[in-house]
C-alpha cells in the first residue's frame, strides 16, 4: 500500500474534475494508499488567473467557438511557446506550488496540463520525487499535455498511444487505459428499473440528450428539432446546472399535445447520469472525453451535435470511424438523421456492438492498479 497519493484536476471545464473524483474513488475502493487527496488546482492560484481557466473557457466555447477551435490548433505544435507558458503559471500558482513542497505524496496523478506542467517543472528542480502520471482525459492528446519530468501516461485509444511515442515518449511509459469514469458505470443495471425509477415509460424507445455539469450547448433547439421525429421516443434532456435551460424545455415539452408521439422530461443537474444512460438507447450532444467514455460504457450510440472546436471536434472524428457515432451539422436535419438510423435496425444493432468493443468501464480502478503494481 502507498502512503499518500494526490490527485491533482483543474475546474475548466466539468470533465477533468469527474475524472480526477472517479480515480480517488478508486484508490479508495482498492484500498491503494493510506491517504488519498483529490485537490482542484485553479483553488491555489489567484482569481485572475482562475478566472482565465475557468470563465474564461466557458464563455469562449459559447460565444466564440471558432475563436478557441483556432487556438487549440494554434498552440498544438509539441514545445511551442513551453517556456513563456511556464513562466506565466508559475507567476500564478505560487500557493499550489507551497502545497506540493510541503505534501511529498508518493505519487501524484494529474487530470489536466496545468498541474502536469507544474509538477514536472518540480521534478526537474529535485523538489519533488513523485511519481508522476498524466492522465490524458479526451481520446486525442493536445501538445499542451506534453511534460519532460513523468513516469507514466494514460490514454484512451490505441492511436493516442502511437502519437506519443511519435512525439518521443517511450513506449513502456504509456498505457491504453481509457478514460477514467465514475465505476458506477461499470455496474450492471436493468434498462426497465431505471426507467420506472425515474418515472419514464418502461418501452419506449429512449434518447438521452446531455448538456454537460455546466449545461452548455443549444439543447433547446435540440428538443425542437426531436420532437419531429416519426419514431415514438421519449427524450431526456440532461440540463445541469442550467435553470434557465431546464425551464425552456419544460415549455417546449408544455407545448406538445397530450397525443404527441414524442415525450420530453427535464432534469436538472444529477449525480444518477449512470442510471439515466442505463434507462436510454442513444445520446445525442456533446462529445467531451467523460461523456463520451460514459456512454461507451453502458453502450450508447452516440450522435453528435455542435462539437467544441478542438477536442471535441477530435472525439467526435474518432467516434466516427470507430462506428459508434452520427453526426448532425444541421439541427433542422436532426430528427430525419435519428430517424433513417432507427429504420435500418441491422445497423443500429451493429453500431451498438462496437462500443463494447471502445468501452473501458473499470479504467478507473486499471490505473490505480498499475500505479500501485509500478510503485508497490
Amino acid at each position: 500500500m502507498l502512503d499518500k497519493i494526490l490527485i491533482l484536476s483543474a475546474s475548466s471545464g466539468a470533465g477533468h474534475v469527474r475524472a480526477a473524483q472517479a480515480l480517488e474513488r478508486a484508490v479508495v475502493e482498492l484500498n491503494a494508499a493510506r491517504e488519498v487527496r483529490h485537490i482542484d488546482t485553479l483553488l491555489y492560484t489567484n482569481k485572475m488567473f482562475r478566472n482565465l481557466y475557468s470563465k474564461l473557457y466557458l464563455d469562449t466555447v459559447n460565444s466564440a467557438p471558432g475563436l478557441f477551435g483556432w487556438l487549440y490548433d494554434h498552440f498544438d505544435e509539441p514545445w511551442r511557446d513551453e517556456r513563456q507558458r511556464l513562466v506565466f503559471d508559475k507567476l500564478n500558482t505560487g500557493p499550489f506550488v507551497k502545497m506540493l513542497d510541503r505534501y511529498q505524496p508518493d505519487v501524484i496523478i494529474c487530470t489536466h496540463f496545468l498541474p502536469a506542467e507544474i509538477v514536472s517543472w518540480l521534478k526537474g528542480e529535485r523538489r519533488l520525487a513523485a511519481h508522476h502520471a498524466i492522465v490524458v482525459t479526451d481520446l486525442d492528446v493536445h501538445a499542451m499535455w506534453l511534460c519532460h519530468h513523468y513516469e507514466h501516461y494514460f490514454v484512451a485509444l490505441n492511436e493516442t498511444c502511437v502519437h506519443l511515442e511519435k512525439l518521443g515518449v517511450p513506449s513502456n511509459k504509456v498505457d491504453v487505459s481509457g478514460i477514467p469514469i465514475d465505476p458506477v458505470f461499470a455496474q450492471k443495471k436493468d434498462q426497465r428499473a431505471m426507467r420506472e425509477k425515474h418515472g419514464l415509460e418502461p418501452d419506449r424507445f429512449t434518447i438521452l440528450v446531455s448538456a454537460g455539469g455546466f449545461g452548455v450547448g443549444p439543447v433547446q433547439n435540440l428538443i425542437r428539432s426531436l420532437s419531429q421525429l416519426r419514431h415514438a421516443a421519449q427524450v431526456v434532456a440532461i440540463c445541469g446546472r442550467n435553470t434557465d435551460l431546464k425551464n425552456q424545455v419544460e415549455e417546449v415539452a408544455a407545448g406538445l399535445p397530450s397525443d404527441h408521439p414524442i415525450a420530453i422530461k427535464a432534469v436538472g443537474y444529477t449525480t444518477e447520469m449512470d442510471e439515466y444512460m442505463t434507462a436510454s438507447n442513444l445520446i445525442v450532444g456533446k462529445p467531451g472525453g467523460l461523456t463520451t467514455s460514459e456512454a461507451l460504457a453502458k453502450g450508447l450510440i452516440f450522435v453528435v451535435v455542435a462539437p467544441i472546436p478542438g477536442q471535441e471536434e477530435r472525439n467526435s472524428d474518432h467516434l466516427l470511424e470507430e462506428g459508434v457515432a452520427i453526426r448532425c451539422n444541421n439541427l433542422p436535419t436532426l430528427a430525419d438523421k435519428v430517424d433513417r438510423l432507427l429504420d435500418d435496425q441491422v445497423r443500429f444493432k451493429v453500431m451498438q456492438a462496437k462500443t463494447q468493443l471502445l468501452a473501458r468501464p473499470c479504467a478507473a480502478y486499471n490505473i490505480i492498479n498499475t500505479l500501485s503494481r509500478i510503485n508497490g
